[in-house]
């Protein structure tokens, strides 16, 4: 299946040149144009300058871009171009009302949406390991399962539009969690003067052991903290994690604290590093 590329960003870049990898991708489109054409220049694909022109090119459309709105204005800026032919396959983070209402401005043009938000980090995207958590009906999903092959190792229907963007929160409300367990870990393990690099081999191969410490534990207690996952961008998701958990009448403590953290140390200008950077916020732990 043909397919368009929209959003060259960390993620995107990765995701975006293993389509091309399986010889799907024919045209990509950022908003830094810049962007678009150092990638099609370096894969051989098409530059698009509108993404008006998007639906041209394709017949899946992966979207991968920052926030709802963007992802609302995407979908109205590619809209008028679509028809039966098109599935749209959403790669961002939202929330899954915004999924839902995307999904219904694209079926308006006769066309198909999935929701599939991605988890992994710019590593997995890179690899094409990432994990791909997707909302669609079934005939849907399986027309859009090859291009999401070639992008994740794991494929998981989750049901209907928007289930793929609810179990994404599940995903980052557990990050928010594991972060502040591993860099509270850490700073312990480091106030009883214990090799560090040890403690993270042994604690990653037990019961304690998760993604997180097993790949951010030696970088955090060396003070690098390069993407991965941005902090900003996890502080946008938890954002919506309290968006649809005050939807459904519920709270999230824990992801609510850690969101007030991550502010902090964004307003300290540590936004763009990786979520390991809360081990900053956890220096004050011990006197020493």
């Amino acid at each position: 299946m043909n397919t368009a590329f929209i959003g060259l960003g960390g993620m995107g870049h990765g995701m975006a040149a293993n389509l091309h990898k399986a010889g799907l991708l024919t045209a990509v489109y950022n908003r830094t144009a810049e962007k678009a054409k150092a990638f099609a220049d370096s894969y051989g694909v098409k530059a698009v300058a509108d993404p008006a022109d998007v639906a041209a090119e394709a017949e899946a459309i992966v979207l991968c871009v920052s926030a709802d709105a963007d992802v609302l204005a995407m979908v109205d800026a590619i809209v008028d171009g679509l028809t039966e032919r098109h599935v749209v396959i959403d790669c961002s983070t939202v929330a899954s009302d915004t999924a839902r209402e995307a999904a219904e401005r694209v079926a308006r043009k006769g066309a198909a949406f999935v929701d599939a938000p991605v988890s992994g980090g710019t590593e997995g995207a890179e690899k094409g390991t990432l994990s791909i958590m997707v909302g669609a009906d079934e005939a849907v999903f399986e027309r859009a399962t090859p291009v999401l092959e070639a992008m994740g190792a794991s494929i998981t229907h989750m049901g209907g539009v928007g289930s793929g963007q609810a179990t994404k929160a599940v995903n980052q409300i557990l990050c928010a969690g594991i972060n502040q367990a591993v860099c509270e870990g850490m700073r312990f393990a480091a106030a009883l003067d214990l090799p560090l690099d040890k403690v993270v081999d042994v604690v990653g191969s037990g019961a304690a052991g998760n993604w997180f410490v097993n790949h951010r534990g030696k970088t955090m207690v060396r003070d690098v903290f390069d993407p991965g996952f941005k902090m900003k961008h996890h502080y946008k998701d938890l954002g919506i994690c309290l968006h649809m958990a005050e939807l459904n009448g519920g709270s999230l403590p824990l992801s609510a604290a850690t969101r007030e953290e991550y502010e902090q140390l964004i307003e300290d200008g540590y936004g763009e590093e990786d979520i390991s950077a809360l081990y900053r916020a956890r220096r004050d732990l011990f006197e020493r």
